[in-house]
């Protein structure tokens, strides 16, 4: 027999090591084709299978380790190179750092995709509070554990933060290493986690904050794992650093820029001061009014010098010039108030002109007392004017047969335009006064008040039902709401007292409509009394801003309308999707708003709520588990199911 035609198994040693080489080209083809470890195991079962000799399975096996250790050696390589795309990625964003919130998200979760967890997660420490608290999450669904504080040294984190050190568990709620406490014991329950990571956050020697990464299922963190945690730790570390910096160089070139304008101006003050001196008063000579005012100072001042009513100027910064007699600062503005006999009348505001000078404050400070005085000797005639708004509102509201034509010519007389669309609004003084004269006089400044706004604003006031009621035109784009937290924001700094305001919904042509008028009225009572009843006094609020409680408020009772503006774009995606996140809403709500107890009603895996829970997130909003809207969802929800048809 020749040596060509000899069975293996036949072949002397000195021939066996050549064709023996060939054991290694089924697991090269493996390797070449990226196969998972278990294949590296049938080369080795075939050739047993075959009956394949003692010397040539064991060549199978050398080759089978070796290219176990080459694909061992290719993954961790990948798998470096993926950590340093991602370590490069993010130093990029914080070479170019704009928004510190984006760069640190950015971190978490990049961790969070390169260690394959279920969660990441980042908290800050609080020196003011001495404890440490969330500041991002990436993976997170359990609105209790986003709002966790731990105190330093309670839980896992806190124990990081405390320590400086890094901390890893496979199984938290069985390590007895850390002080457990029933706030984060519930926060970690909630959200299902079981193996956690955390590594500090350190600025030189001192710690900031921690990294987290967390499982939701038993796991042994590597030690690789660790270190690459702890790079993206020092990396945030780095971005707070950075920003820190920006904000500290900003308001150091903000504060060299005042000082260089004050020192640039300051050769022309006392000019300025005498040429206003004479221009304030040649206006009052000669009739001027307050806008002349304004725009003689805006001259004198090189800046732009305006009146505005009190309800339309920071409201702080205004009390503050009231009571020191004085113009304040207010970021880049200057604001001198406009008080006559003890009553806010408005203010003078002088924008673009930070690094005032005291001359030029005085000069601001005159003008706002000439101001004063115009608007005194303009008041008997507005008085007046008032009685007679008063009147034509107290028609609209009581003879309802009136003749419109003749109600357009009154108001078109006070230049009021009763064909277009207006609020009623109903306000009233909150604080009870010390006897009958005090709430008399009381009321009397808020009536006057009222009505000084309504004659700036083309409307109608007067006094009714121990307060006021006011119709004011509402402009393009704007809302009753806002209509109704401008005024009480204005009479309530015109008077000096709390002023709460109710408001209608919008009447369209209030002298063709009559009726209306005066539903709207009792409408923007009711809206006053549940203000009231919320303890939201000196507020001012319509019907559509009480969520469900304004079905009750309303003339109209809206329930779809209520259920598609709180909870319409999840009915609409189950409806395209065929998906249940309505069913998950309400067996979440109904477990107390815990993921772990949710999978279980459900019959689900944690994952699986948490995955539906982020995508009801997307849909309505990041606040959605906020107190006040998981009510008016929870009220949704039930409402839905009562309207829904039944199904047979």
């Amino acid at each position: 027999m020749s040596r060509d035609h000899m069975h293996p198994d036949q072949r002397s040693p000195a021939d066996a090591g050549a064709p023996l080489s060939s054991a290694e080209t089924p697991f090269l083809e493996l390797l070449a084709r990226g196969a998972s470890a278990d294949a590296y195991e049938q080369p080795v079962l075939l050739a047993r299978a075959e009956g394949r000799s003692t010397e040539w399975i064991v060549a199978l096996e050398q080759a089978r380790l070796l290219a176990l250790r080459v694909r061992s050696e290719l993954e961790g390589r990948r798998r470096r190179e993926a950590e340093l795309s991602a370590l490069f990625e993010t130093a990029h964003d914080l070479a170019g750092l704009r928004d510190l919130d984006a760069v640190l998200q950015a971190i978490v979760q990049r961790a969070r995709s390169l260690l394959g967890t279920d969660v990441a997660y980042l908290s800050l420490n609080d020196p003011a509070r001495g404890d440490t608290y969330m500041r991002v999450t990436e993976g997170s669904v359990a609105a209790r554990f986003q709002q966790l504080r731990l105190g330093m040294g309670e839980g896992l984190g806190g124990l990081v933060a405390q320590t400086a050190r890094p901390y890893v568990t496979d199984d938290y709620f069985k390590d007895d290493r850390f002080q457990h406490t029933l706030t984060i014991d519930a926060g970690v329950r909630d959200e299902g986690l079981v193996a956690i990571l955390g590594v500090p956050l350190t600025l030189g020697h001192h710690v900031i904050g921690v990294l987290f990464a967390a499982d939701r299922r038993a796991r042994v963190f590597e030690r690789e794992q660790i270190a690459l945690l702890g790079s993206f730790a020092a990396l945030a570390a780095a971005a707070i650093d950075t920003a820190n910096l920006l904000t500290e160089t900003r308001s150091a070139l903000a504060d060299l820029e005042r000082a260089n304008e004050i020192i640039r101006d300051r050769s022309g003050v006392i000019e300025r001061a005498s040429d206003v001196h004479d221009r304030l008063a040649q206006l009052v000579l000669h009739g001027g009014g307050v806008h002349d005012v304004a725009a003689a100072v805006s001259q004198v001042l090189d800046g732009t010098v305006e009146f505005m009513e009190a309800a339309a100027t920071p409201a702080m910064a205004l009390e503050a010039a009231r009571a020191e007699g004085h113009a304040v600062r207010h970021g880049d503005d200057w604001i001198a108030a406009v008080v006559a006999g003890g009553e806010l009348l408005g203010a003078l505001v002088l924008r673009g002109h930070p690094g005032l000078d005291p001359v030029d404050q005085s000069t601001l400070e005159r003008a706002a007392t000439v101001t004063s005085l115009l608007l005194l000797a303009r008041r008997s005639a507005a008085e007046a004017e008032q009685r007679v708004r008063g009147e034509l509102l107290d028609d609209l509201l009581d003879a309802r047969d009136r003749d419109p034509r003749l109600l357009r010519e009154r108001a078109a007389r006070l230049y009021a335009d009763l064909d277009a669309t207006h609020v009623v609004l109903a306000a009233r003084l909150d604080a009870v006064a010390a006897d009958a004269d005090q709430e008399a006089a009381a009321r009397r400044r808020l009536w006057s008040a009222a009505s000084h706004l309504a004659a700036t604003r083309h409307g109608l006031a007067a006094a009714r039902d121990g307060g006021t009621v006011l119709v004011l035109p509402l402009d393009t784009g704007d809302t009753a709401t806002a209509v109704a937290r401008r005024t009480a924001r204005h009479l309530g700094t015109a008077v000096q007292e709390s002023v709460t305001v109710g408001a209608s919904a919008p009447v369209e042509a209030p002298a063709a409509h009559p009726d209306a008028v005066a539903a709207a009225y009792e409408e923007s009572r009711r809206c006053l009394d549940a203000l009231r009843l919320l303890g939201r006094c000196g507020d001012g609020a319509a019907a559509e801003d009480f969520g469900f409680l304004g079905l009750l408020l309303a003339g109209d009772r809206d329930i779809e309308g209520f259920v598609e503006r709180t909870i319409g774009q999840v009915v609409a995606y189950d409806a395209r999707r065929g998906t249940d996140l309505l069913q998950t809403l309400d067996a979440y709500f109904a477990c107390g708003m815990s993921p772990a107890r949710t999978k279980d009603d459900l019959h689900v895996h944690v994952n699986t709520v948490a995955q539906r829970l982020e995508r009801v997130g997307r849909l309505l909003g990041a606040d959605w588990q906020s107190p006040a809207r998981v009510l008016e969802i929870q009220l949704a929800l039930r409402l839905h199911r009562l309207s829904a048809p039944t199904q047979r």
